[in-house]
């Protein structure tokens, strides 16, 4: 397939004009203000196993050492503060076989550690930076005989000496995606969900008695694409596990990537361009989404449902496309679906690091899909409406703006055709910011047509120039129109007879 990207020329009336609809003019659903968040994983905190220079996967875990990431650099610093306020996650593989520095018991020669130094900057960096902090506490990743026994007393001097230095541990989680044991830890290390159960009631008890702020999230499942939890009678735990759990949760979450890398050693859609600009990849998502609020709305009513990680790709992202244009389009889109679906937090994998991160871990240079998180920041309200598209190649969501009066359409164009639009119950259109490269593969994206650029630090929608005055979407392009309320207009149209 080809994917050469369409820069004719096109008239206002070279092409016959698609309808996109408010449905009504109240909101459906309404987000957290921290909706898109982002995760580090454990392991660039540690110094631990990690995904660049990898060929392959060991254990869930990528095979070369990398050393602590420096959490005190500027330009991280920088990049945090344009993406906040946001949940600040830290988990992955290793986060179950680590040994902490409090611990009463001596360290086995094969855990990484988890020294008081490091874990006093992390949680200066999230004072800092006024994040909210989530965290995967050790479950262990021990034989089966052992599950339902679980000891808590390393997870209890961690928590309570976090509290002592003035952090609230907000949301915490026992155990890194637990139904996916078997294929990082081996078949015997695999929990069957009663064990589980014995052992998530402790935590539960033990969190409400140590830290009553704190929220609980569980139980982290990793979905597949095509098979969802994998083998049955063994990894598909999760309804099980939310049905017979006594203790309430206040976050049932998930993890889901739509897409495997070349590291992964299951494989169910393999990243490559097509994929990625395939609509049908990003199905999944919301009948995996669907499954976890029926099960939610079943068993634990009272809790909110997170994506708790995402990624384009497992293991690291793919290497020369997690890092480029073309993965911008399943990310904007996964941001308004989940939205659309009623989550309240979309945790990303991962703020730093892999391929797959926002931000390179060496250069710390922004990777493409850092702008679209960017420019939701700044555009995306956490009203969500319902909207619809006359044309099906174009994929619409609507929210409101960070301002009263103000709507604010997400539009993606997937195809290598312009579409032309126009609008209706929206009110009076404003401003228009539209992301594009000059190839898929490129790792340069363009606003309006330039590269955006931090200067002194900082970047602001006005240092963009305002676009033609045409009312077509671009081919292979991420849009964001902002609307007015003004109850005098009904439709309109991008057009000349507007500005």
């Amino acid at each position: 397939m080809a994917y050469t990207l369409f820069r004719r020329a096109t008239t206002s009336r070279a092409r016959p004009i698609n309808t996109i609809k408010l449905e009504q003019s109240t909101p459906v659903h309404q987000v957290d203000e921290r909706y898109l968040s982002f995760s580090i994983d454990i392991s660039l905190i540690i110094g631990g196993q990690w995904w660049e220079g990898s060929d392959r996967s060991s254990r869930g875990l990528g095979t070369v050492r990398v050393p602590p990431l420096p959490l005190d650099h500027p330009k991280l610093s920088q990049y945090v503060k344009h993406l906040s306020p946001a949940y600040l996650r830290v988990g992955g593989s290793e986060a179950d076989t680590i040994h902490y520095f409090c611990s009463q018991e001596l360290p086995n020669e094969k855990e990484p550690e988890l020294s008081e130094a490091i874990w006093n900057r992390l949680i200066q960096f999230i004072k800092e930076h006024e994040l909210k902090f989530m965290f995967t506490f050790k479950y262990g990743a021990f034989d089966r005989k052992q599950h339902g026994n679980w000891n808590g007393a390393d997870c209890a001097a961690l928590l309570q000496y976090t509290q002592q230095r003035g952090v609230n541990i907000d949301v915490c989680e026992l155990g890194n995606e637990l139904n996916a044991y078997w294929a990082f830890h081996g078949l015997s290390a695999q929990p069957r969900a009663k064990q589980l159960v014995l052992d998530y009631q402790r935590f539960i008890n033990q969190v409400r008695l140590l830290s009553p702020q704190s929220r609980i999230a569980g139980p982290g499942s990793a979905f597949w694409p095509f098979l969802g939890e994998t083998i049955k009678f063994l990894s598909n735990i999760t309804p099980a596990f939310l049905e017979e759990l006594n203790g309430q949760l206040d976050i049932v979450d998930w993890h889901y990537y739509p897409f495997q890398s070349q590291r992964s050693p299951i494989r169910t859609r393999s990243a490559r361009v097509e994929r990625l600009l395939d609509p049908r990849s990003l199905k999944d998502f919301e009948v995996y989404s669907k499954q976890l609020e029926n099960y939610r709305r079943a068993f634990q009513p009272q809790a909110e449902l997170w994506t708790g990680e995402s990624g384009s790709a497992q293991c690291g992202g793919q290497p020369k496309l997690s890092d480029r244009f073309a993965s911008c389009f399943w990310w904007a889109d996964q941001l308004g679906r989940g939205a659309k679906l009623g989550q309240k937090v979309m945790i990303r994998q991962s703020l730093i690091g892999g391929d797959y991160g926002l931000l390179q871990r060496e250069s710390l240079k922004p990777n493409p899909d850092f702008w679209v998180s960017w420019l939701w920041k700044r555009l995306m309200g956490q009203q969500v409406y319902s909207v619809s598209s006359q044309n099906p190649e174009l994929i619409v969501y609507c929210h409101g703006g960070h301002k009263s009066n103000r709507m604010t359409l997400l539009i993606i164009n997937m195809t290598n055709k312009p579409h032309r639009l126009k609008f209706q119950s929206f009110g009076s259109p404003k401003k228009r910011f539209e992301l594009t490269a000059d190839k898929l593969t490129s790792k340069k994206v363009l606003i309006n047509g330039v590269i955006p650029k931090f200067r002194k630090g900082k970047v602001r929608l006005k240092d963009f120039p305002k676009l033609p005055k045409l009312d077509v979407i671009a081919p292979f392009s991420i849009n964001f129109w902002t609307f007015t309320d003004d109850e005098s207009i009904t439709d309109h149209h991008f057009g000349e007879d507007l500005f």
